[in-house]
C-alpha cells in the first residue's frame, strides 16, 4: 500500500511541475512576442501568487543598453504613483489629520487657490474636496495634456523644448491657472488630471510637515523595505544599486531628462517589480492602511468602459470590457511609459511590470489578460 501511495504522489508531483513548466513556457513566449513588437526596447514582467506558489520573473532588452537589464533595475512608474499618493492620504485619514471629505481650502494657501477654479463666471474652488481630488471629480483640467486656452504648448508638449527646466508643484498649478480652463462644477464629472495629484502632495506636506519624498520614504518604502523606491529627481533609494531602465516616445529616450519633474505626486515614482508587488500586497492586507479606509478608497465611478476609478486605484472588468463571458477584474494601475500593477482577486495573482516605450501603454491591458488566461486554464 504504501508503494502505491509513494507512486500515486510522485505521478501527481509529475503533473505538477509538468503543468507549471508549461504555464511558465507560455507565458515567456506571450512576453517575447509583446517585446518584438518595433517599438518596444526593453520589457519586464513578474507575476507573483503566494496561494499559487508562482514567482515568474522576465526581463529582456533588445540592444546592448537594455541586454544587461534586469528585475532589480527599477523603472519608471508614471501613474503608478497616484496609488502612493492616494495611499498617504488614507495614513494620514488613519492618523486623524484629515477626512477624505475635507475642503482642500482647509490645508493649501489662498494665494494658491485663487481662481483655481473658475467656471462659466463662478469661482468653485472653496467647494473642493479632498475626495475630488483623490476621484478625478473636481473639473479642473490636466496640466500635462489638456489644451490651452491661447494655443500655446501644454506641458508635456514642452518637456523636450526645455529638457533642463525643474519644474516647481507651483508653477504646474500657476500654468494650470493662467492657461487652463476646469471642465465642470465638482463633483458633476470625471476628468483624469495629475494637477489633482500635484495638489494632493502639496497638502501630505502641509500636514505631515515633511517633504512629500520623505514621507513616501517613512510611511511606505522604509516599513516595506522598498529599497529600490524613489521619487524621480527628488529623491534617491534607500539602497542605490541599479540605475533605471531606459524609457522611450519613439525613440527619444526621456528618462534623463529634467523637465519630468512635472511629473510628481500624479507619477515621479521610481520602483521596481519586486517593490511595486510588495506594496500592493500589503495594501491589501491592509498593513499600511486600515480596511475601513482601504474600503472607502474602493469607491468606484464610472471611468470609461469595463473601467472604474476609485481614490488613486482602477478597477477592470474583462467581461465589460472586450465583451465576454469571464468574471476576471483587475485591481490596480497602469502608466502612461507602459507600466503596469495589477491584481487579479479571481486567481490571487499579482502583476507588475512595463514595456518602458509611451506608445505601447494600451498593449499592457492584454498583455495582463493573457496571462491570467494562462494561469486560469492550468
Amino acid at each position: 500500500m504504501r508503494n502505491i501511495v509513494t507512486i500515486t504522489f510522485l505521478f501527481s508531483f509529475l503533473i505538477t511541475v509538468s503543468g507549471q513548466q508549461s504555464m511558465d513556457n507560455e507565458i515567456t513566449q506571450r512576453f517575447i512576442t509583446e517585446l518584438e513588437k518595433e517599438s518596444i526596447k526593453s520589457a519586464f514582467l513578474h507575476i507573483y501568487s503566494k496561494s499559487k506558489e508562482i514567482n515568474i520573473q522576465l526581463a529582456q532588452g533588445k540592444n546592448a543598453d537594455e541586454d544587461a537589464l534586469n528585475l532589480n533595475n527599477p523603472f519608471y512608474t508614471a501613474s503608478i504613483t497616484k496609488m502612493l499618493t492616494a495611499t498617504s492620504i488614507g495614513i494620514l485619514k488613519d492618523m486623524g489629520k484629515l477626512d477624505f471629505d475635507d475642503k482642500i481650502s482647509q490645508y493649501l494657501t489662498k494665494s494658491l487657490l485663487k481662481k483655481l477654479h473658475l467656471f462659466n463666471g463662478k469661482d468653485y474652488t472653496n467647494e473642493i474636496t479632498i475626495t475630488h481630488l483623490l476621484q478625478h471629480t473636481s473639473g479642473l483640467p490636466d496640466y500635462f495634456t489638456d489644451e490651452t486656452i491661447d494655443g500655446s504648448q501644454n506641458i508635456i508638449n514642452q518637456l523636450l523644448v526645455d529638457a533642463n527646466r525643474l519644474w516647481t508643484p507651483y508653477e504646474m498649478i500657476e500654468f494650470t491657472k493662467e492657461k487652463m480652463k476646469p471642465h465642470f462644477i465638482p463633483g458633476q464629472g470625471y476628468h483624469y488630471t495629475d494637477t489633482e495629484y500635484v495638489l494632493l502632495a502639496l497638502i501630505i506636506e502641509k500636514v505631515s510637515g515633511i517633504s512629500y519624498n520623505e514621507f513616501l520614504k517613512k510611511h511606505i518604502f522604509q516599513p516595506l523595505a522598498m529599497s529600490n523606491s524613489y521619487i524621480n529627481l527628488k529623491s534617491s533609494p534607500i539602497k542605490n544599486q541599479f540605475p533605471i531602465a531606459k524609457f522611450y516616445a519613439g525613440d527619444i529616450e526621456l528618462s534623463s531628462i529634467k523637465s519630468l519633474s512635472a511629473d510628481w505626486g500624479g507619477g515621479g515614482l521610481v520602483s521596481t517589480t519586486k517593490d511595486l508587488i510588495t506594496f500592493l500586497e500589503a495594501f491589501n492586507a491592509d498593513k499600511i492602511v486600515k480596511k475601513n479606509t482601504r474600503l472607502a478608497m474602493q469607491n468606484w465611478i464610472d471611468e470609461t468602459v469595463g473601467m472604474e476609478y476609485g481614490y488613486g486605484i482602477r478597477k477592470i472588468s474583462f467581461n465589460v470590457l472586450y465583451k465576454i463571458n469571464t468574471g476576471l477584474q483587475l485591481i490596480g494601475h497602469t502608466g502612461s511609459t507602459a507600466s503596469f500593477l495589477w491584481y487579479c482577486p479571481e486567481l490571487d495573482i499579482y502583476i507588475a511590470g512595463t514595456l518602458n516605450q509611451l506608445e505601447a501603454s494600451k498593449s499592457t491591458i492584454s498583455l495582463v489578460y493573457d496571462v491570467l488566461k494562462i494561469i486560469e486554464g492550468k
